[in-house]
This record gives C-alpha cells, sequence and structure tokens, in this order.
C-alpha cells in the first residue's frame, strides 16, 4: 500500500513506469475491490487543488476555463494522462508549457491513423492561440482526463504581473490605503434613521456588505507607478474573483489567431467550434454539508432563497459575484418591485371603491331594472332574436368595478409614480455608482466584433489595394441588411395583425353558431364565452410568436453587422422590444380603441366578406371585456412564458445533459466513483445568455402596469406578487442554474432606461384616450351638466340608445324568430347617438354625439398636458444626485489631491534632505587637509559616491 501511494504522488515520469503498464497490471486480475479500498485510503490528489478551483500545485488560482472537444482515440485513456501529468508538472512559460497536442503527437502517429482535417484545423488554431497567451504572460494547465469524455479544459491563471498591467490599462477603481468618515445625519433625521433601522432589522440580509457603513476606503485607478497608495499586505485577495476573470476575459478578447482566414479572438473562436465553451468557475459548491464557506453559498442562502422573499436584496454582495451589470439589473428590479407597493395599495382601495357604490350606481340599477322593458335590437342577422336589456345586469355591474370616477384618479396617479419612480431610480443608482466606485467611468469603446472584421476583410480582399485598415462598412454595404430589416419587421407587424384579425374572425363566427345552437338559457352566456376563449387564443399565439420574433431580431440584427458588441445590443434589444410590445398590446389596442366603434346601424350594418357583422360593445361598454382581456394576457403571460418556462426548460436541458452525460459515462467504477472537478460541474451549467429576456419580460410588465391602468386598477398588485417571485427565480437561476458570467462594468442600465421613460410618456396619451374613448365616464358628465333634469344619473341609460324602427331592416337580415320575447316588435333600441325614426334626418348622427366627441377631445387635451406638466415637474423637483451622494463625491476629490499634495511635498522634503545631507558631506570633505585627505582618500570616494549610492 506504500508503493501505490508513493506512485500516485509522483509524475510517471519520474516512477519509471509507463502507465499502461499499472493499468495493465489491474486488466490482468487485480481485484477492483482492493483498488478501490486502496485509492480511498490515499490521499486525494484533487483536494489539494480544491477539485478544479486552483492548478495541480494548489497555489495558482483558476481564473478562467476554455473547454474543447477532441476526438478519442481507443488508448485515448492512455495519452490523455501523458497529458495531464506532463501539464501539471510544468510552469507556463513559452519554453516550458506543452501546446496542447504536441505531447502525444508522435504517439498518436504510431497508435492510430492521422484525424481529419476539420480536427486538424482546430488543434493548431488552439495551438496558436494559446502559445500567444503564454507570450501575453498567462500561465495555462490541461486536463483531458475528465469524467466528460471527448471534452479537453484549459484552465487559465493570470499572475500578479499581468493582473497589475491590465488593471492599469483597464483604469480598474481600486481601494487605497486611505479611508475617510462618511457624512452622516444629525438631529433628527438621525433619529429618525436609526428608528427605520431597526423596525427594518428582520428584513435585512446577514450579510457583511449590506450593513451600514460609517467609513470608505478612497479609491484611485490602479496604477504600477503608484502602488504604494494601495493595500498590498495580501496580494491574494487584492483582485476579487470576479476582477481576475473579467482581466482575463480581456486578453481573451483581443488575443488574436492569425491562421485562419481572418483575426480571430476568443468569441469568433467559440462560434467556429475551436472551443465549445470559455467561463470564469463559481466559486464552489452552494449545497452540502462540508462545503467550504464562500459567496456562491451565502448568496444562494441570502437571496436565492424563497424563504427570505421578504428581505431586502445583498446587492452588493451580487455585484461583488456577478459585477456591476448584472447587480445593476437586480437593484433596478428591486426598486420597481418596491414602488409597485404603493401602486397595489392605492390599485386595491379603488377597487374596493367601486365594489363598495356599485349598488348605488345608478346607471347600473336601471340597466338592471327589469321594469323599464327596453327591448334591444339583435345582435347578428337572422339567427339572433331581440333581447331585454336587463339580462346584461351581470355585465354592467361589473363594468361599475373598472369604470367609476376613482379610475380616472388611478390614472393620474399612475402617471405621476411612473415619472417618480424614474426619478427615484435614477438616485439610486447614483448612489450605488458612489459605492460601487463608478463615479466618473466612462465605457470605452469595445472591441470590433470577429463577424465585422470578417466582413471588412472580405470587402478589402475584394479590392486591388489591399489597406484592411482604412476599411469600414458603410451604409452601401448594409443597404441589403437594412432592406430586409425593413420588410422583416414589416412583415412581422402584418403577421401580427393578420392573426388578430383571424381571431376577431373567429368571435364573429363562433357568437353566431352558438346564438344558434345553444339554449336560451346559454345564450345569455355567448358574449362570456366568445371572449375568454378567443382572449386564450391570443394567449397561446402571443407565447409562441414571442419566441419566434425573438429569435427573428437576432438574426435580423446578425446580417447587419453591428460594429461592437454594445451596437449589436441596443439593436437587438430596440428590434426585438418593437416586436414583442406589437404582439403583446395589439390584441388590447384593438378591443380598447377600434371594437364597437365601426359597426354602423341596424339595417345599415358593416360587413366583412360580406357575410360577418363587425363585432358590438356590451350594453356596459367595452371596458370590461378589456379588463378581461388585459388581466388573463398579462397573468398568461407572467404564469406560463416568465415563470413554468424559465423554471421547466432549465430543469428540461439539465435533465437531458445528465441523461446524454449517464449514457456516455464509462463503466470504470473507479471513474465512477471519482468526484467532478469545478470546471467538470460548470461545464454542464446552461451557459449565460444576457440580460436582454430578463429586462424584456419586466418592461413588457411594466406596459401592463401603466399602458391600461385605467381599465384594470388591479394590474400592479398582480405585477408585484410576479416580481417578488421573479427575483428569487432570476437568483436562483443565475446561482444554481447557469455557469457563472464575465462580469461587466456598467455605470446604468442603458438603452432599458430610454424604454421606460417613453411607455412612461405613452401611458398618459393611452390612458386619456380609454378614460374618454372607451370608458362611459365622460358621456355621463356631460349627460349630468347638460342633459339632466334633476341633476341626477338618473335616465342616463336611455339618453344612450337610439331607436330603430324593424320594418326598416334589409332584406335577409331580420330576425327568424321576431315572437322570440312572445311579443310583437315594432321598435328596437341600439347604442348610439342618432336620429329616430321618425325624424326628418332619420338615423343621422345627432347633436348629442357631437357634443360628447367635443368633450371627449377636450378631455384627452387638458389630461394629457396636465399630466406631463406635473410630471416634468417632478422631474425638475426631485435632483437627479442626492445631496449627501454629491458632498462625498467632492469630499472623495478634495482628499485624492491632498494625498498627492502630501506625496509631492514628502518627495520635496526628501530631495531637500538629501541635498543638505551632500551639501555638508562636501563641506567636510573640502575642510580637510591635503594630508588628511590623501590619508582618507577611501573616505573621500565615499562622500564623492553618495549621490550615486541614492
Amino acid at each position: 500500500m506504500k508503493v501505490n501511494k508513493k506512485y500516485s504522488c509522483l509524475p510517471a515520469e519520474e516512477k519509471g513506469i509507463h502507465i499502461i503498464n499499472i493499468r495493465a497490471i489491474e486488466d490482468i486480475g487485480y481485484d477492483q475491490h482492493e483498488s478501490t479500498l486502496l485509492n480511498s485510503l490515499s490521499k486525494d490528489p484533487d483536494a489539494d487543488c480544491k477539485y478544479g478551483l486552483y492548478f495541480r500545485d494548489g497555489k495558482r488560482k483558476v481564473d478562467y476555463i476554455l473547454v474543447y472537444h477532441y476526438k478519442k482515440s481507443s488508448a485515448g485513456k492512455t495519452l490523455t494522462r501523458r497529458v495531464h501529468h506532463n501539464d501539471s508538472s510544468t510552469r507556463s512559460t513559452k519554453q516550458d508549457q506543452p501546446l496542447p497536442g504536441k505531447g502525444v503527437q508522435l504517439e498518436m502517429g504510431e497508435s492510430e491513423p492521422h484525424v481529419d482535417y476539420h480536427e486538424d484545423d482546430k488543434r493548431f488554431r488552439r495551438e496558436e492561440y494559446e502559445g500567444n497567451l503564454v507570450e501575453a504572460g498567462l500561465e495555462l494547465e490541461h486536463d483531458e482526463d475528465t469524467k466528460i469524455h471527448g471534452v479537453g479544459f484549459v484552465k487559465i491563471h493570470a499572475p500578479w504581473n499581468v493582473l497589475c498591467r491590465e488593471a492599469e490599462f483597464l483604469k480598474l477603481k481600486m481601494p487605497t490605503k486611505k479611508m475617510y468618515q462618511i457624512n452622516q445625519t444629525h438631529g433628527l433625521l438621525k433619529k429618525i434613521n436609526s428608528v427605520i433601522q431597526k423596525i427594518t432589522e428582520p428584513i435585512q440580509p446577514k450579510v457583511a456588505e449590506h450593513k451600514p457603513q460609517t467609513v470608505k476606503r478612497l479609491s484611485y485607478p490602479f496604477s504600477r507607478e503608484k502602488q504604494h497608495l494601495f493595500d498590498l499586505s495580501d496580494r491574494d485577495s487584492f483582485f476579487d474573483s470576479k476582477t481576475r476573470s473579467t482581466i482575463v476575459y480581456e486578453i481573451l478578447k483581443r488575443t488574436t489567431c492569425t491562421k485562419a482566414k481572418y483575426s480571430m479572438g476568443i468569441t469568433s473562436l467559440l462560434a467556429n467550434g475551436v472551443y465549445s465553451a470559455a467561463y470564469p468557475l463559481h466559486d464552489g459548491d452552494y449545497e452540502g454539508e462540508n462545503v467550504e464557506p464562500n459567496d456562491r453559498k451565502l448568496l444562494c442562502e441570502e437571496w436565492a432563497s424563497y424563504g427570505v422573499f421578504y428581505k431586502y436584496q445583498p446587492i452588493d454582495l451580487v455585484r461583488k459575484y456577478f459585477g456591476e451589470k448584472i447587480g445593476l439589473y437586480f437593484a433596478w428590479l428591486g426598486v420597481y418591485t418596491q414602488m409597485l407597493i404603493p401602486a397595489s395599495i392605492v390599485g386595491i382601495i379603488v377597487f374596493l371603491y367601486g365594489c363598495a357604490t356599485v349598488d348605488e350606481n345608478i346607471p347600473s340599477m336601471e340597466m338592471c331594472d327589469q321594469r323599464n322593458n327596453i327591448t334591444m335590437c339583435p345582435l347578428c342577422d337572422r339567427t339572433c332574436s331581440y333581447w331585454k336589456m336587463s339580462s346584461a345586469c351581470a355585465t354592467a355591474r361589473a363594468s361599475h368595478l373598472f369604470d367609476n370616477p376613482a379610475t380616472v384618479f388611478f390614472s393620474v396617479f399612475m402617471a405621476l409614480w411612473a415619472a417618480t419612480f424614474m426619478e427615484h431610480w435614477k438616485r439610486k443608482q447614483m448612489r450605488l455608482n458612489y459605492r460601487w466606485d463608478l463615479t466618473g467611468f466612462e465605457e470605452e469603446e469595445d472591441h470590433p466584433r470577429a463577424e465585422y472584421e470578417a466582413k471588412v476583410l472580405e470587402k478589402s480582399l475584394r479590392k486591388e489595394h489591399k489597406q484592411k485598415e482604412t476599411e469600414k462598412l458603410t451604409w452601401k454595404d448594409r443597404f441589403p441588411a437594412y432592406f430586409t430589416n425593413f420588410v422583416g419587421i414589416i412583415f412581422m407587424v402584418g403577421l401580427t395583425f393578420a392573426i388578430v384579425f383571424g381571431v376577431i374572425i373567429y368571435r364573429i363566427s363562433t357568437a353566431a353558431a352558438l346564438a344558434i345552437s345553444s339554449t336560451p338559457s346559454g345564450r345569455s352566456s355567448v358574449r362570456v364565452t366568445v371572449t375568454a376563449t378567443a382572449v386564450i387564443i391570443n394567449l397561446v399565439v402571443i407565447i409562441i410568436l414571442d419566441e419566434v420574433y425573438g429569435c427573428i431580431a437576432r438574426w435580423l440584427t446578425q446580417i447587419e453587422v453591428p460594429k461592437t458588441d454594445k451596437n449589436f445590443e441596443e439593436r437587438l434589444i430596440f428590434k426585438a422590444f418593437l416586436l414583442k410590445f406589437v404582439n403583446a398590446y395589439t390584441p388590447i389596442f384593438y378591443v380598447a380603441f377600434f371594437k364597437g366603434r365601426f359597426v354602423g346601424r341596424p339595417g345599415d350594418y358593416v360587413y366583412i366578406f360580406h357575410s360577418f357583422r363587425m363585432e358590438e360593445c356590451a350594453p356596459g361598454g367595452c371596458l370590461m371585456e378589456l379588463c378581461i382581456q388585459l388581466s388573463i394576457i398579462m397573468l398568461g403571460k407572467q404564469l406560463i412564458q416568465n415563470n413554468l418556462f424559465e423554471i421547466g426548460i432549465p430543469k428540461m436541458k439539465k435533465f437531458i445533459r445528465y441523461m446524454k452525460l449517464k449514457r456516455r459515462r464509462s463503466l470504470d467504477h473507479e471513474e465512477h466513483m471519482k468526484k467532478k472537478q469545478r470546471y467538470e460541474v460548470d461545464y454542464n451549467l446552461e451557459p449565460f445568455a444576457g440580460l436582454t429576456p430578463e429586462y424584456m419580460e419586466m418592461i413588457i410588465q411594466f406596459g401592463f402596469v401603466t399602458l391600461f391602468v385605467a381599465s384594470f386598477p388591479l394590474a400592479p398588485l398582480f405585477a408585484l406578487l410576479n416580481n417578488i417571485i421573479e427575483i428569487r427565480l432570476d437568483a436562483k437561476k443565475f446561482v444554481t442554474e447557469l455557469r457563472r458570467p464575465v462580469a461587466v462594468r456598467a455605470k446604468d442600465i442603458g438603452i432599458w432606461y430610454n424604454i421606460l421613460r417613453g411607455i412612461g410618456k405613452l401611458a398618459v396619451i393611452i390612458n386619456a384616450f380609454v378614460i374618454s374613448f372607451t370608458s362611459d365616464f365622460i358621456p355621463r358628465l356631460v349627460y349630468l351638466y347638460m342633459y339632466s333634469e334633476n341633476g341626477t344619473m338618473h335616465g342616463f341609460v336611455n339618453h344612450t340608445l337610439s331607436s330603430f324602427n324593424v320594418s326598416d331592416f334589409q332584406a335577409g337580415t331580420a330576425p327568424n324568430d321576431p315572437m322570440d320575447l312572445g311579443y310583437e316588435v315594432q321598435i328596437c333600441r341600439y347604442k348610439d347617438y342618432r336620429e329616430p325614426p321618425w325624424s326628418e334626418n332619420k338615423y343621422d348622427i345627432s347633436k348629442d354625439f357631437w357634443a360628447v366627441l367635443a368633450a371627449r377631445l377636450a378631455f384627452v387635451i387638458v389630461f394629457q398636458n396636465l399630466v406631463m406638466f406635473m410630471s416634468d415637474f417632478v422631474d425638475w423637483i426631485i435632483p437627479d444626485i442626492p445631496k449627501d451622494i454629491s458632498q462625498q463625491i467632492h469630499k472623495e476629490k478634495v482628499l485624492m489631491v491632498e494625498v498627492f499634495m502630501r506625496e509631492e511635498q514628502g518627495k520635496l522634503q526628501m530631495l531637500e534632505t538629501w541635498k543638505d545631507k551632500d551639501r555638508k558631506k562636501g563641506e567636510n570633505c573640502n575642510n580637510h587637509s591635503p594630508r588628511l585627505s590623501r590619508s582618507h582618500s577611501g573616505s573621500l570616494s565615499s562622500c564623492h559616491s553618495y549621490p550615486l549610492d541614492v
């Protein structure tokens, strides 16, 4: 057993025994169970490197991982083990570092046929690229002896000198030795803050980074010449894992591989399959009994758990682990969710007000009163008969819950809420910028994308003078792509309209069919049945088209060939938002502004395809139907698309990957029992696909909350409940389901802020039109102040109904059963402002219609300008930068100037001291006698040598 342990600690070359012989001994008849026992008693070599977090020496930390696929021969296990031992014993200098494939090339030639050209080309590219990485100062170590067969890993470590060099290039702000006191509030504000801290203590996460700090380190862009300013007592922790991976990724992006047709960075190598993945490592495991404490485990316990849904997010720890860009997303999501609390409370109050006043609403009481005996005209030709208005009593009472004076107030409130939310977020963003040392940070132009460089090279090769440096893509080069984008987006929008139109045809035809076949008791529920089924169809179509439009938007952006990743992301966001916005809101816009507007009148209806009559709104108006449409689509998207898909699809992908690995896994018991390395575990996680999908679903939800809030006051409440789950769901996904993303510095949320502002402005206009044209709020006001005889709403329903003589029906459109109600009908009523049949200008639009229209347009103008003014006033009165933060930023600048002034004074004093010493030495030497000087030539020479020593 001692011999076995000795051999397990030494490289193969030092043993003097080829590994294949050891394996042969096992094959000859070495007992498998005895082997397992011996291995369990011997020291696990993987424990020294913390199972893949460090190099084999256990000292150099793994900062980044590159993954590649290779074809494995029958003797592959022997060969890969040799590569593994060779790499673990080498240092990463250009001379000593074996490039992948070179150490085994001779043996491969002897034992197996040469690999195909495609694989050979990939291997040559990897060799050159990794050689260039070593020249850039990085240290590499290879591992092909893994549980994932056919997959090799390149571990990358950035030594201290490389980290310092790149930190200076990237102008990373690092904490200095200088610490200063953060300004604290005094007097009453201090007491209020202390009370708030005590109250909110139970909902604060138990994380050191989240505790309020009274002192802060002064930060300054890292400089190798000014290393004495920084606290370098612990070099291993000075650059945290997030910063180290960012630095390595920057080197990977700019390091090229010229053996290809054009210069290739890591993004292009990944796209061409030279490497299959590239990612930084997670800090360790997040679950288990003997797991060492790490930031990932802490995030899982205090952030990515549904049990802490009531707590604040540890945003500083999220930023420390994932970087500023992801930290800002979760900070924004947290602020948005907090701001939904007051909006939800006010929305509930408005809804309860509608419930409390439903029995006092005179119009709905008149509609439900059977004594009025109002006979309504048929809803469809021939098959539909006359009906009593009292049969729509339930719809009228339900409409009042959402169509009451309080909804107007709520619309104004939500417009101001949106403006306040934007201002609050700007202030929060500035606080985070100060805390995260991002003040003064400006995003530099990113490296050109590999696809852009390839396109430029292709263009330069077409010309006689091949000057790649001077070439760039002009609008003429991109014109075919722009034209394809324009045509593609128009086609997609047209497709959305066509689907909505198809659903309208479904509603009309289904309503007519149900009216024929249903029993008399079921005819009253035809409208609800048709509306509910149509909305469900719309929801299914929206969810499917959302996924399709996301892929199409990405393809349209790719053919444009944007220069940088930032340009690519912004163009992708714009296209995806445009298509998804139209997809989600077109059915709602139809119900809000078009349904029931182009119906015509009895005897002169508007038909589609000469057979389908346009839909009419219910007697209580279209607002109730708009509420149903909005609630089902919003809740359906949140439950199915956002939550079910986010949970179900990653789980399903993970299960499929697990089954594939299980099939490919060797039956070797020793391999099966071996613990996986950290990079193997992370490789099986889902790759990070960017924040665009996360932002997109929240922006669409923000539209549901603000755009049509007049018709659905409970929208903020449902959004709040969804977001409480969404935060923890996203957190769990980032911590447990996804590979660790590369940390990206950012000082704001980018183009999303402009989209939010645009939706906020659009919400004011849409709510003004919903209140004035979709609800009955304006007709009621007009009737109350212009036509009511006693100053009440009595008679309002009769005022909004026009009369029609049944003898004026067009041929073939009159009801087949005119006696369905038990009596002969001569005059039926319909909702419109038209002249009666006994008037000279019968069925013409009446003066009442123009009075109501004028009032509606006036309300839109007044409401829009008033709310816009109030929103701008809120923007103006709330400063973007909090006063205490501006003071702290100014204080930092003053302190930094003091530090440099003190440093300059110290240098000057030191120079003065040296000059004084030099002068005194010179005087002492000159005062000696010549004989003394000759006898003490050594001391004289020492005088003159002093300045040289200095």
